[in-house]
């Protein structure tokens, strides 16, 4: 009789089916289908794919410059793009140089570190990184709902309905992931085509009413006169509400993170892949003048064109500048194909989001021993970051202007990490200019950020929540997978298949040996010690098994065994490994799969309270090793005939 599958069965393989449907640096689930050998593309169509992000903040950028600065809003945006273009171009230029498989700033920290404070300032970094992308989701939703309800033929009937509307787009964003999402280049070049093309338009119709209405430019400058005296007042103050456009930068970390998507040259190698290096360098420096260009032009006539009443909490330009010039020079039919074009980029931008947290999170994670196993899988993951979206949406009441903090702090902190890294970077290739000019956009990206923080505190407050859920769940994951067999792979070397070779026909009996001196005397007596404890008469010979800790940190790797004869008669294993009991329960497990035989292993008890050596364990990779070796067999090897014997004494 056939059994049917019970509906929570289906529900749970559906959910844990495959890591990524964007197959960039997650690992494949068990049943995932593998995906066809990636091509790359021209890297003008990836730049789209980076623009749906970097572009789309358009939609909000003017607006929110003009709030922070005012009638100073057009000086302002012209310091925050030769930020953009004398540092942080030159910044990711060198990233993507350093980590050409897309990898970005955190690993190039990540390689500066060792131990554990390299793997909390990772989750740190991490941290604001889910910032970042998760405030791209929510704002970007917020913003398109703004452009929804602010339609002149839709504002009556949606206007008292801006929260649900963004949470529904929220919603509809998690449940096409939950379908399955394949990352879509073409999407992304058409309606970044479109979304410029749009903005031409309006930026040279509004350029067009500044200049045939030439009171306007007067009495701009006549205004910011009065306001502020001289022009090296108003440099000043400009530099000091700078900070708050720091949204203008976003999209650099973004261009990075898709250079794999980059096709490069024929020639290319994974070990130097030159071509793909150029070209992305293409891609940032096009996207950066681009969005530079856009910057100052969008600012300056929103700013002479717009009443500053209008750009307030509530006024039909907040969150919508272009727009609402769209409306009002070139009708209703014309701004309602922008309104929707700007809430289609802007729903995208969230998208873009939520797949580099989708692969962001699996590349570190995982490695780290820090994640559950579900989080494995995209369906439970898109779950969470939805659920928190929601959350979001709902501390910031779907506002663009309050989320703005809190999306520029995790931009600056990631431009910020990447800064410094460029800068370590060059001062080990002994580059002393470069080093100079990294270190000085350091302190500049460093002041930002500060500056920033003070300002509008919101950022560091959901950054530190991030960075708090995220160190938790790591810490827990990791304490429940302590007893997890972490060896990916055993290799012997010759002498230690000899080793092995000779066991299979006799009792196999390996002693686990803390290494001092290694003379002779030690091994003797440690022989001795294991017959008497142990009672053993027979006189069947022993192996000794000895494990140099490396980077208790790591989580886990390859194993590599050594064989050797010390004092012409102890014949000796050795290993490195991150923790000693993982690296013997694999070694016994290697042996019993090699010889067929089951191997016994002798332990000495450890001297101390069993917390203390258990915390040991797990933080320094030694400690209780003779249960904890037992317990990761257990775990790894269900039956106990099959499993080798642990002896302690």
């Amino acid at each position: 009789m056939a059994i049917t599958e019970q509906p929570a069965s289906r529900l749970r393989a559906w959910m844990l089916e495959g890591l990524s449907d964007m197959g960039k640096g997650g690992q494949q689930a068990p049943h995932a289908h593998p995906e066809p050998p990636h091509q790359g593309q021209r890297w003008w169509r990836v730049m789209c794919l980076t623009g749906v992000d970097y572009f789309s903040t358009l939609g909000y950028q003017p607006g929110i410059a003009a709030l922070a600065a005012g009638l100073l809003s057009p000086v302002a945006t012209l310091i925050l793009v030769l930020v953009t273009l004398a540092g942080a171009l030159p910044v990711y230029r060198r990233v993507a140089e350093e980590s050409p498989r897309g990898e970005g700033s955190i690993a190039m920290l990540e390689r500066l570190l060792s131990f554990w404070q390299g793997k909390l300032f990772v989750l740190t970094l991490l941290g604001f990184a889910a910032t970042d992308f998760l405030i791209t989701i929510t704002l970007s939703a917020a913003d398109a709902s703004t452009h929804l309800v602010e339609n002149p033929h839709l504002t009556s009937a949606l206007h008292s309905h801006q929260m649900l509307i963004t949470l529904c787009l929220v919603a509809l964003l998690g449940a096409v992931f939950l379908k399955g999402f394949l990352e879509a280049i073409g999407v992304a070049v058409a309606l970044v085509g479109f979304y410029l093309a749009l903005n031409v338009v309006v930026v040279i119709t509004g350029l067009w009413h500044v200049v045939t209405a030439g009171h306007l430019v007067t009495d701009w400058t006549g205004a910011l006169t009065a306001q502020h005296g001289s022009v090296f007042a108003m440099i000043g103050v400009a530099l000091l509400v700078f900070p708050k456009l720091a949204l203008g930068l976003s999209g650099f970390e973004t261009g990075v993170a898709v250079m794999p998507h980059v096709r490069g040259d024929e020639g290319d190698t994974e070990e130097r892949p030159a071509g793909r290096i150029r070209d992305t360098k293409k891609l940032l420096t096009t996207a950066a003048v681009i969005m530079s260009c856009f910057l100052i032009a969008t600012s300056f006539i929103t700013t002479l064109l717009i009443p500053e009443a209008e750009f307030r909490t509530g006024g039909p330009a907040n969150g919508r500048a272009l727009a609402y010039l769209a409306h009002t020079y070139l009708g209703s039919v014309f701004g309602t194909v922008y309104d929707v074009s700007t809430i289609a980029i802007l729903w995208f931008a969230g998208a873009s989001a939520m797949a580099g947290l989708l692969n962001l999170m699996p590349r570190y994670l995982p490695r780290y021993g820090m994640a559950p196993h579900w989080a494995r899988a995209v369906r439970p993951m898109v779950l969470v970051f939805t659920l928190i979206g929601f959350l979001v949406t709902w501390i910031f009441d779907a506002n663009v202007d309050k989320q703005g903090g809190a999306y520029a702090t995790g931009v600056l902190v990631l431009i910020s990490s990447a800064a410094i890294a460029v800068t370590i970077a060059a001062r080990r290739a002994g580059q002393r200019r470069w080093t100079v000019a990294f270190a000085v956009i350091s302190v500049v990206f460093l002041y930002t950020t500060v500056v920033n923080v003070f300002e509008r505190p919101d950022g560091v407050k959901i950054g530190a929540c991030f960075i708090a859920g995220i160190i938790l769940v790591s810490l827990l994951s990791r304490l429940a997978r302590a007893f997890e067999l972490r060896v990916t792979s055993v290799t012997l070397d010759p002498m230690a298949e000899r080793f092995v070779r000779d066991m299979a026909n006799r009792k196999i009996r390996l002693i686990a040996n803390e290494p001092d001196q290694r003379d002779k005397a030690e091994y003797r007596d440690k022989i001795e010690q294991t017959r008497t404890d142990n009672d053993i008469t027979d006189p069947e010979d022993f192996i000794f098994v000895e494990v140099t800790i490396t980077d208790p940190s790591d989580f886990e790797g390859s194993l590599t065994v050594h064989g050797e004869v010390l004092h012409d008669r102890y014949r000796v294993l050795t290993m490195e490994s991150p923790t000693i009991p993982n690296a013997l329960a694999a070694l016994l497990l290697t042996i019993r799969d090699e010889t067929g035989r089951i191997p016994h292993m002798y332990f000495e008890w450890t001297e101390g309270n069993p917390f203390h050596n258990f915390l040991r364990f797990f933080l320094f990779g030694h400690g209780e090793v003779a249960p904890v070796t037992r317990e990761v067999l257990r775990e790894a090897e269900r039956d106990p005939a099959r499993r080798p014997r642990v002896h302690t004494a």
